[in-house]
């Protein structure tokens, strides 16, 4: 069974001190061996994405870490190739790079709310997975993580952001209309997740109710999936109850929320 939220959060200092440790070895590989790190971060609005990457990447060498965050598409953005945006932020030899959200906005918010039409949706699925091998075949190790919330649980934070006068950044009409959209989010992220899940480029879905529990596990499975010198094995093991390999059974069987 997962950890116990009070448990989590009696060692969650010394845990999180420990994985960053891990973090700063692997970003010494990264750069010693000239590799190309990429991790994908998509989730519902307030599903904790901005706080996961943030731990992850609070003591790498900023020199060589990016976090990738665009905003609304520009007009001429909107007449280039879908992908295009996303191209210039891909890591080079020794990059180690956060996208909190990227093409997947076609398959979620683009789609949900009206931004794109439904030949943008076809060729957008018809693409994407030949985009990633692409990626993948160029010498970038990429990871692609899914963090899954409740609807009771998504209503709580985006209440909180609106009593919160540090997080009034986070509003956007978006997430005014997020709840309102609920079961059109989980279609979307549905049919998303089935169809781009694929033994080259795998999602990977985290139970992300518990903030902090997320944001270990994700430190942990990422720590578990590459190679790197000098690893603490015992360090890198995730709760296989938050975090794990999707797959379409865990729609029905209610691991992934409704």
């Amino acid at each position: 069974m997962p950890k116990s939220e009070k448990t989590v959060e009696s060692s969650y200092k010394d845990d999180l001190y420990a994985l960053r440790v891990e973090l700063v070895k692997l970003q010494r590989h990264i750069i010693a061996n000239n590799e190309k790190l990429l991790l994908l971060f998509e989730g519902r609005d307030a599903a904790g994405k901005d706080g996961t990457i943030k731990r992850i990447v609070a003591y790498l060498s900023p020199r060589e870490t990016r976090v990738v965050a665009l905003g609304k598409p520009s007009e001429r953005d909107v007449s280039t190739w879908y992908f295009q945006r996303w191209v210039p932020h891909l890591p080079a030899a020794d990059e180690f790079v956060c996208f909190n959200r990227s093409w997947y906005n076609r398959a979620g918010v683009e789609r949900v709310m009206g931004f794109c039409t439904e030949t943008d949706l076809d060729e957008f699925f018809e693409t994407v997975v030949a985009f990633e091998e692409m990626l993948i075949r160029s010498g970038i190790k990429l990871f692609k993580y899914y963090l899954d919330i409740s609807k009771e649980e998504q209503d709580r934070r985006l209440a909180d952001r609106h009593k919160n006068p540090l997080k009034q950044w986070k509003i956007s009409p978006v997430d005014e209309v997020a709840l309102k959209h609920w079961d059109d989010y989980s279609e979307a992220r549905n049919e998303m997740l089935t169809r781009t899940h694929t033994p080259v480029s795998p999602w990977t879905v985290i139970r992300a109710d518990h903030k902090k529990a997320t944001r270990l596990n994700v430190i942990r499975d990422l720590l578990s999936r590459v190679k790197y010198t000098g690893k603490i094995n015992r360090l890198t093991r995730p709760d296989r109850d938050l975090i794990f390999p999707f797959d379409p059974s865990y729609i029905e069987s209610g691991l992934i929320s409704e």
